[in-house]
């Protein structure tokens, strides 16, 4: 590391005229800049530069070997400018990861306006209900309802909603004799703690009737009548035609969700305003859900 140093210093006081003006341009001092530059041809067995009070000449060894130093310098420099760019504006690939229902609802309409704003972006979308290892799959944010017990990853609260039993079927109806239709994520035996404004609390118990591997393939088990099942208040208010809240003077707990990524320090430009985004948009969203339950 020192030879490139020394490398660098040299290339420095060629380019400002003298040892002093290349200290000044390197905010060192000018002994030390020397020092440098006697270690290099010290250890390079040669004079690179012959020098007097008032001017230097690069000997021809010297000039052919201040090319390349140059070249270094230049490399480093380009290096250095091509990182500075990715913290001014986001750009690059980066990998995001969310449950189904997630996924289509709040990631992709983040992700879409970001990349007509940053045309430089390289995103990469993993749906997936189960918790994916960020370090194994080399995923730089994940949406996840419910905090995470990894110590590792560095995690931020970013909104909440609710889930809604909900069916296709608008007629009164006794939802114990409803089959259930299950995401993977959910036990075979369903248990809902159901609240209403009074504080009373309602239990209901159901054995899994069917289980899907995505929140798309329970959606739609549900909207072709197949049986009931929980959609994100945000998402069933949306839809068209709407399903129907089966227990409209009752509701589910909050699910808090949560971004997680694997950056304790100097996050990278694209994931800090990925995380902010998404934050926004899910924060709007559900204003409008409040304002329609209003």
């Amino acid at each position: 590391m020192n030879r490139l140093r020394q490398m660098s210093i040299f290339a420095h006081i060629v380019d400002a005229g003298s040892v002093s003006a290349a200290a000044d341009k390197l905010n060192i001092s000018k002994s030390v800049v020397s020092q440098h530059l006697k270690i290099l041809e010290k250890e390079l067995g040669m004079t690179l530069m012959k020098r007097t009070t008032r001017r230097q000449i690069l000997t021809d060894v010297g000039e052919r070997f201040y090319l390349k130093c140059k070249e270094l310098n230049a490399i480093a420099d380009s290096a250095w400018d091509m990182i500075t760019d990715y913290q001014l504006e986001p750009q690059g690939r980066f990998r995001i990861t969310a449950p189904n229902a997630l996924m289509e609802s709040l990631v992709i309409p983040v992700i879409a306006a970001l990349m007509k704003k940053y045309p430089k972006l390289k995103p990469k979308l993993i749906c997936d209900d189960q918790h994916l290892d960020l370090m194994a799959h080399d995923i730089d944010i994940a949406i996840r309802v419910g905090a995470s017990h990894d110590s590792n990853l560095k995690q931020k609260r970013i909104g909440e909603f609710r889930d809604v039993l909900c069916g296709l079927t608008k007629k009164p109806i006794n939802i114990n004799e409803l089959p259930y239709i299950a995401n993977i994520w959910q036990s075979e035996q369903i248990v809902h703690h159901f609240s209403n404004l009074e504080g009373e609390t309602l239990l209901y118990t159901k054995e899994t009737n069917c289980m899907a591997n995505s929140f798309q393939s329970c959606l739609s088990l549900i909207r072709s009548g197949a049986g009931i099942g929980i959609i994100p208040d945000f998402y069933l208010a949306e839809m068209q035609p709407p399903l129907t809240n089966l227990m409209p003077d009752h509701c589910l707990p909050l699910n808090t969700v949560y971004t997680l990524t694997p950056f304790a320090n100097h996050v990278p430009a694209i994931v800090k305003t990925c995380i902010h985004e998404l934050e926004t948009f899910l924060t709007r969203r559900l204003s409008g859900v409040a304002e329609t339950k209003s």
